[in-house]
């Protein structure tokens, strides 16, 4: 008779996965909907989700591709003219020069710093973190093998890193460093001579890459992007991520990509070509039409990001020991909240870190935020601006009014 497992028989997960933290974005949007079917009038301010549409070119061009019957298999790396609608992106916006063979084209951005990653990075390698950083970075890496060294920037320089910091952190076990501008959580984005200083560090260390995202973008407040891949001495050394879900408001359509030199791109299509192959054919003839159409869509969401910010910081300076500095791209608040730590809630429990604060305003002001510990940053608590202006009003009516319970 075959035996049944037990409670207290070994796990059969491998060591990789129980060693993986499920994601503290998705997890909270799960206990936000969790409460939301309960009936609870719950506001989610937790998930990096644009709240526009796709714009209606991008949807049409995405029939189109289906009256065409264009629903088989396409290369791994993508259709080849995606390809190069991505490489004239690069040279109009960034004024950068790639060819086809150096794109590829994944299941969304988060694939495409993942295949960078597992393409670089051998078990023991460090790779340096600008912290706070996006939750994903340090579980990629886990996979990888590699150790994660978080290399946190100060909440006085808007929670960038420095060059100097940087060169202080690289040892002879460095193999990658990774950031995102403008940056997810905080909104922090790195000027040209920031930049060009960090390049001069990377230039004299020519065993460490770089993996730059860029998915914000078009999230800019602040006018010039300046990509790391632009300064001469690093660029074969930049790994470039990008993708379609925040400055086309495509999340769903899951369309990413990057640009590398040739032998790492064609690591990453290798690697892509054994896990998903090529994505969605319907989905690349969309985000074709997106690169076409330009970027005036994405220009008129900003304006309301702008707007949607300055709202909100305008609130927050209201609220007492939230310290938040301005962001200047994505569509987020990273403000420091560790004023709250030590405080008792109203029925009697402590708030000793940034969890159970995010805890506490999920149940007692039904507004869903993350804590900064995913993000490699304790004491700080990430709210997404990326809701229409009444729910903002009302959430932070809210987040006060409980706070001030503490």
């Amino acid at each position: 008779m075959p035996t049944t497992a037990t409670l207290a028989s070994p796990s059969p997960l491998s060591d990789r996965l129980q060693a993986m933290n499920e994601s503290a974005t998705i997890a909270m949007a799960k206990k936000c909907r969790e409460l939301i079917a309960k009936g609870f009038d719950v506001i989610n301010l937790s998930f990096g989700e644009p709240d526009f549409q796709t714009p209606q070119y991008i949807k049409d061009a995405a029939k189109q591709a289906l009256d065409d019957g264009f629903t088989f298999y396409t290369p791994v790396a993508g259709i080849p003219e995606l390809r190069q609608a991505i490489c004239d992106k690069f040279k109009r916006d960034n004024q950068l020069d790639f060819l086809s063979n150096q794109i590829v084209v994944s299941t969304g951005a988060k694939q495409a710093l993942t295949n960078a990653i597992m393409s670089l990075v051998n078990p023991g390698d460090e790779v340096i973190v600008f912290s706070p950083y996006w939750v994903s970075y340090e579980e990629m890496i886990k996979l990888a093998e590699g150790k994660t060294v978080p290399l946190v920037g100060t909440l006085e320089n808007d929670y960038k890193v420095t060059a100097a910091q940087l060169e202080a952190a690289i040892t002879d076990r460095t193999k990658l460093i990774m950031y995102s501008s403008p940056c997810n959580p905080t909104g922090a984005v790195f000027s040209r001579e920031e930049l060009g200083e960090i390049a001069a560090i990377l230039a004299r260390h020519p065993q460490v890459y770089a993996l730059a995202d860029e998915i914000y973008e078009y999230i800019n407040f602040v006018g010039e992007h300046v990509s790391l891949a632009q300064f001469a001495e690093v660029k074969d050394r930049v790994i470039t991520v990008n993708g379609f879900s925040k400055g086309y408001a495509m999340t769903g359509w899951r369309l990413g990509y990057l640009a590398a030199r040739q032998d790492i791109a064609a690591a990453c299509d290798k690697m892509q070509s054994q896990i998903t192959s090529g994505t969605c054919s319907i989905s690349q003839r969309a985000g074709l039409a997106a690169l076409r159409g330009g970027r005036s869509s994405a220009d008129e969401m900003v304006a309301a990001y702008r707007r949607r910010r300055d709202l909100v910081l305008d609130i927050v300076k209201d609220i007492p020991d939230l310290k938040t500095p301005t962001p200047n791209g994505a569509f987020y608040i990273f403000p420091e909240v560790s004023a709250y730590f030590g405080r008792t809630a109203p029925d009697g429990s402590t708030i000793n870190n940034s969890t159970d604060l995010a805890m506490f305003l999920l149940n007692d002001a039904l507004v869903s935020v993350v804590s900064g510990e995913a993000f490699g940053a304790p004491n700080c608590m990430r709210f997404s601006t990326a809701a229409a202006d009444d729910k903002l009003v009302e959430a932070f009516r809210r987040i006060k009014a409980s706070l001030a319970k503490l």
